[in-house]
């Protein structure tokens, strides 16, 4: 397996971009990931944040695969957590240790972040079960509830 992981950086854009891409493709909602596609300034500032990491997983020059996660930093203890948002790799570029050399090198960076634990959650449904037999296979299975609360607008002051 021949794939470069980069953390990206503010000057990573382009490669972000990409990745937007791969995640639409991946997870088959395009629409999400590249409809409404932040600004370019908006991008550098999310790079550049201490709390948001982003992976890209590239081969010949091609983004292949990423991961988009959040340093989360606790309140009961001095210590964080990352929280792998989304993790993706192209259809054709699956079952090749992509995914988990991705998580190999988020280890790290969390291990130098000083975070005790790196968690993910996958959707129970078929379409997942490659992801889940993968964070099986690398970590240990809790089973827990998922909701999301919606956050309405406020009304204007009128």
């Amino acid at each position: 397996m021949s794939v470069d992981i980069y953390p990206l950086t503010s000057k990573d854009v382009p490669l972000m971009e990409s990745l937007l891409t791969t995640f639409g493709e991946a997870f088959n909602d395009r629409e999400t990931y590249t409809t409404k596609r932040p600004s370019q300034d908006y991008l550098q500032r999310l790079l550049n944040s201490d709390l948001f990491i982003a992976l890209a997983a590239v081969k010949n020059g091609e983004v292949v695969g990423g991961l988009a996660a959040y340093e989360l930093q606790k309140f009961e203890q001095e210590r964080s957590e990352i929280y792998i948002y989304d993790l993706a790799v192209a259809s054709v570029y699956r079952r090749q240790g992509i995914a988990t050399a991705l998580i190999e090198h988020l280890k790290t960076i969390a291990a130098e972040r000083g975070a005790y634990v790196i968690f993910v959650q996958a959707d129970t449904s078929i379409e997942d079960q490659p992801a889940i037999a993968l964070y099986t296979q690398l970590g240990k299975r809790e089973d827990v509830l998922h909701f999301d609360i919606a956050v309405e607008d406020k009304p204007s002051a009128g």
